[in-house]
């Protein structure tokens, strides 16, 4: 049987930087040859939460913003974070709401990721968001939204032409997707 144990021996963490968001942590040890190694990684003190909202029609809504760390516009689903206490769910309606003005009657979880698993320890929560009603979005002073409505083989389609890049909308958009094809949405 394999034992799924950590390789690395940890002599030193520091934390070298630290926020409200999050926390980047420098540790020095021995890597698992057994030589001197380092690793940094990113905290999160957040839950990363993403909303495919489909309404009846099968149309979705994508939430476009300038990315400042990859100095380009994205095309994304509704997304943000929550603190690590709080209910996702409540996360997703909030988040939701203040992005595209939506409510939903109707929540399901789709799937779970660890987003950048490599350099960080973020882990997120992607819902499903039906029975949608129109509101009046509330975007945080902190962001520039954009949102457009689209049917949502487009949006698949924006997947596959890499229009759309964010991890976390190509895997929700793909899971969508293949729940259509195996007749899982109802």
């Amino acid at each position: 049987m394999i034992k799924y144990n950590n390789p690395w021996t940890i002599h030193s963490s520091e934390v070298r930087y630290d926020n409200k968001w999050i926390q980047v942590i420098h540790h020095e040890g021995l890597n698992p040859a057994g030589g001197p190694g380092i690793y940094g990684v990113v905290h999160f003190k957040n839950l990363a939460i993403g909303v495919v909202a489909l309404d009846d029609q099968q149309n979705t809504y994508l939430v476009g913003q300038y990315r400042f760390p990859l100095k380009k516009f994205s095309w994304e689903i509704p997304e943000g974070g929550g603190p690590l206490g709080e209910y996702p769910l409540d996360t997703a309606k909030r988040e939701l709401l203040e992005e595209t003005g939506l409510v939903a009657g109707r929540w399901d979880v789709i799937c779970e990721l660890a987003v950048s698993n490599s350099v960080t320890d973020e882990t997120g929560v992607v819902f499903l968001a039906r029975e949608l009603e129109q509101r009046t979005a509330e975007p945080e002073d902190t962001e520039e939204l954009f949102v457009k409505k689209l049917p949502f083989e487009e949006v698949y389609q924006m997947v596959k032409n890499y229009d759309i890049t964010d991890a976390i909308s190509v895997v929700a958009i793909q899971k969508i997707k293949l729940m259509m094809l195996e007749g899982e949405l109802d």
